[in-house]
């Protein structure tokens, strides 16, 4: 699904019109990125959690070359689904 396709289904089930549904959309996104910036986890009761962690440094290989790299330690963005998330996919 699209970030179009997303706000059109959002304006559509929140009946608000799709430039009203882009903001809202904008805003959530803006707010969860800057409050996983500060190293804050982002809970949706339901449907599931941001947070950030830490990847180590690890070894790896240029896929071109063959040649062995270390490819930097990182922050990631992790999410882990609700229960009522996983239920509801679960089928």
């Amino acid at each position: 699904m699209t970030k179009a396709e997303l706000v059109e289904k959002m304006a559509e089930q929140a009946q608000l019109t799709k430039v009203d549904a882009e903001r809202a959309l904008v805003a959530f996104l803006n707010v969860a990125t800057a409050s996983l910036k500060e190293g804050n986890d982002v809970t949706l009761v339901g449907f599931g959690t941001f947070s950030v962690g830490d990847r180590a440094e690890r070894q790896g290989r240029n896929p071109k070359s063959g040649e062995v790299i270390t490819i930097a330690a990182k922050k990631v963005v992790k999410f882990k689904p609700g229960k009522a998330l996983q239920t509801e996919i679960a089928g």
